[in-house]
Formats: C-alpha cells, sequence, structure tokens
C-alpha cells in the first residue's frame, strides 16, 4: 500500500513534469526567492562595512555614557532604571555586585555574542570596566521582541503562499483557452466538426484557437467532399455493375464463351462487393444511427457464419474452422446484419491467409468482463505468415494493404478490417489486432 505523503509526491512530481501552469508558478517562485535572496546578499555586503565603520565610534561613546550613568560602583537602582528606560540589558559582575536584567543568560550571551564581530580585536565594544573593578556588559534586552522575528518569518511565508496562489490563478486563467483547444482537438480527431472552439480572447492563444477552427473546417469540408465524391460514385456504378452482370448472365454457359463468363461474373462479383463496402463503411461512419439493433446470440451467430462459409464452397468442403464457443454467453442487444458481416470478413480474411498453414483457423467466443459490465470477446486467429509489426498499427486503416504476403495477390482491396472496425466501434465495442506467432489475431470486445 502507499503511503500518502509518497502518493502526494509522487503526484507533486508529475504535475510538475506534465502540468504547464504548474512549472510556470513554480519559475516565477523560484526566480522571485532568487532574486529576493540576491539582492539581499548583495545589499547586506555593500553596506555591513561602511555601516559599521560608521556606527562603532557612535556606540562606543553611547555604551561610554550608560557606564558613567549606572556609576562606580555600579547602582543596581540606575541599571533597572535604564533597563525600563532603553532597550538594553545590563550585566554587572565584580567583588562587590553581580547583577542582571536579563534572567536568560544563555539569551544575554547569544547577543552579546553577536556584537563580537564589531570588535576587529579592538577592545571591547559593549563591555566597559569601572574604576573598583566591576565589568559591565551592555546588550540588547529580548523580552520585548524576542518573537517578533517568529511572527515576522510566518507573515512572510503566509503572503509568499498567497502571492503564489494568486500568481496560479491569474496563469490558470491566462491559460485557459488552452483548455477549449484541447477538447476542441478531440472533438475533431473523432470527427465532431459541429461545434468549434470558442476564442475567448483576441490574444495568441485567442488566434491560435481561430486557426485550428480554421483548420478544422477545412479537414471537415475536404472529408465532407471525399465522402460525397465516394457515395455518388458508388451509387452511380451500381446501375450499370447491375447491368453488366445481367448481361453476362445471358451469354452461353457453354462452349468458348463460358470461361470468359465465369471470370467477367467474378469481377463484376468483386466490383459488387467494393462498391457494397464503400456504402456501408460511409453509412458506418455516421455512428449509432445506422445500428438496427435486436438481441442476439454471438456464439449461435458465429456458429451460423461458420457453416455457410462451408456452404459456399464449391463444391462444400469439410470444416474450415475451428471453433471454440463458450456456452450461456449473455444477450447483447446488436444489429445481427452487421454483426454477420464482422464475422465474415473476419473468417474471409482468416481463411485467405492460412492457406498451406498447418492448423486451421480459429473462431473463438467468450465472456468478457470489464468495470462489472459484462460483454463478448470475438477471437479469430490465423496461422498464416503474419505481417510486420510495423504495418499493425495500420492495417484497420482503409485501402491498406502492406506489402507483405498480405497484399493484392492475396486477395482484397483493404476495407475487411476497416468495416470490422467501425462495425465495433459503432456498437460501442472496439477491434484489436496482434501478431500471434505464427499468424495474425484479430478480437473484438463488446459490450
Amino acid at each position: 500500500m502507499v503511503k500518502p505523503g509518497r502518493r502526494w509526491h509522487r503526484r507533486a512530481r508529475h504535475a510538475l513534469r506534465h502540468s504547464l501552469r504548474v512549472r510556470l508558478v513554480a519559475l516565477f517562485l523560484v526566480l522571485a526567492l532568487a532574486l529576493a535572496a540576491t539582492f539581499i546578499f548583495g545589499m547586506q555586503k555593500a553596506l555591513s562595512v561602511g555601516w559599521r565603520e560608521a556606527a562603532r565610534p557612535l556606540v562606543s561613546d553611547y555604551v561610554d555614557r550608560l557606564a558613567v550613568e549606572i556609576g562606580s560602583p555600579p547602582s543596581v537602582a540606575q541599571a533597572q532604571a535604564l533597563t525600563q528606560r532603553l532597550p538594553v540589558s545590563v550585566h554587572i559582575s565584580g567583588p562587590v555586585v553581580n547583577w542582571r536584567s536579563d534572567t536568560q543568560p544563555n539569551l544575554m550571551a547569544r547577543y552579546r555574542s553577536q556584537h563580537e564581530d564589531w570588535q576587529d580585536n579592538q577592545p571591547r565594544l559593549l563591555s566597559r570596566t569601572t574604576a573598583d573593578g566591576h565589568r559591565i556588559d551592555l546588550g540588547i534586552s529580548v523580552t520585548a521582541w524576542e518573537n517578533q522575528p517568529h511572527r515576522v518569518g510566518w507573515f512572510t511565508l503566509a503572503a509568499i503562499l498567497a502571492l503564489t496562489a494568486l500568481a496560479y490563478a491569474y496563469v490558470r486563467r491566462l491559460l485557459l483557452p488552452l483548455d477549449d483547444i484541447r477538447a476542441g482537438a478531440q472533438r475533431f480527431g473523432s470527427g465532431a466538426f459541429g461545434e468549434p472552439i470558442p476564442v475567448r480572447r483576441r490574444d495568441e492563444l485567442g488566434q491560435l484557437a481561430s486557426d485550428v477552427n480554421t483548420m478544422a473546417a477545412s479537414i471537415h469540408q475536404m472529408l465532407e467532399a471525399k465522402r460525397g465524391l465516394l457515395l455518388a460514385i458508388s451509387h452511380e456504378l451500381r446501375s450499370p455493375l447491375t447491368r453488366a452482370r445481367l448481361n453476362t448472365e445471358l451469354l452461353p454457359e457453354t462452349g468458348d464463351v463460358a470461361p470468359r463468363r465465369e471470370a467477367l461474373l467474378r469481377d463484376l462479383g468483386d466490383m459488387r462487393d467494393l462498391v457494397t463496402d464503400l456504402l456501408e463503411s460511409e453509412r458506418l461512419g455516421q455512428g449509432h444511427a445506422a445500428l438496427h439493433l435486436e438481441a442476439v446470440e454471438l456464439a449461435e451467430l458465429a456458429g451460423d457464419v461458420a457453416q455457410s462459409l462451408v456452404a459456399d464452397r464449391e463444391p462444400p468442403t469439410g470444416t474450415l474452422v475451428s471453433l471454440d464457443l463458450e456456452a450461456g454467453l449473455p444477450v447483447l442487444q446488436l444489429d445481427r446484419t452487421r454483426m454477420r458481416l464482422l464475422l465474415r470478413n473476419l473468417l474471409d480474411n482468416a481463411l485467405r491467409h492460412s492457406a498451406g498453414a498447418a492448423q486451421l483457423p480459429s473462431l473463438r467466443v467468450r465472456r468478457h468482463s470489464a468495470d462489472g459490465a459484462q460483454g463478448v470477446q470475438i477471437s479469430v486467429r490465423d496461422f498464416g505468415p503474419g505481417v510486420d509489426a510495423a504495418a499493425l498499427p495500420h492495417l484497420a486503416e482503409p485501402f491498406y494493404r502492406p506489402d507483405s504476403a498480405r497484399g493484392r495477390s492475396a486477395g482484397g482491396v483493404g476495407l475487411g478490417l476497416y468495416l470490422c472496425k467501425l462495425v465495433a466501434q459503432a456498437h460501442g465495442g472496439s477491434l484489436a489486432l496482434r501478431n500471434a506467432q505464427p499468424g495474425l489475431e484479430v478480437t473484438v470486445t463488446l459490450g
């Protein structure tokens, strides 16, 4: 268990490293203390020598007058009257009179010793010896003001803390637009361009907020233009593709035309799938409004998709995927059609890159718990060559195809994993990829 003091120290160190406000306030405080210490030290050095030389004869003459006033032999009554009239302490020692006004000898000795550096090997400045052999030691009385330095110290500390708090509040207000800029950048990064960054001031930070708003507006305009272009092209391509496929299917299924007919149907099918994927990616990019939610048992749906892959083979083959479906999974509110699309894309991708592998691709659906909520986790793994570590973060980007074995020669145009990520995010989930060595594992977490 971490102790509170250590935890506070760790938080303070983290704030000092990562908070611009804390660093600025600390800089101001250190600079103020350094300037004050330098000024005081310099002034003391500049004035102390000259002031002592000027004050020594005045103090010596005044001590002589006080010693004469006490008398010889020393009069205790005169000494008491002197201490009541002036802030001085008197210590008389000798053959007849031994008396001190200060009841704390250690304080008397301390204050007397503080003035010994004035002597410079000369006769003692604050001591006098009378004609009858008595010694009179004078000093500054500490009775009236011995607590004054403590009060001054506490007041000084309170003033420094108050000034630091004021400096922090001012810096906090000065850098307030940075919070708005950070929040705006996060909104823009997530695709929410509807709310611009508020411009609170006319200084450099206000100009920065205005520039970021202008940049975000330009990016939003470019994204909308790209989305509109993709939608227009996709919609416009659907009709001629449908007509071309219909005309191709009317060709004879026998003779010399048959092989070219089949090849043309496959190409048209790939183009149709590409257009469908483009439209689907744009719909999912709009978020949750595109979903049609219903109660779905993912284990049952995953088994159906795996069976459909077998049925779609010409001719149908045996087992294509190794299934590990946990029983009793929680029923989630999902879009069945899009979850089927996600599972099919993941399995198609795993089958395509498991050609010649020693093991079948695996599909695992199991329970997942996070923050007290029950969800489901889908894992699809192939046992192929995997991907380069540098390409792994980009696999779920649209139209991205690494230059390794997962290139165009292996099939696909780079939209499959991107669509899977969009489906997972639209359901409030996430998609993660990792090199399983061998092969690639894709994990989708829902709920």
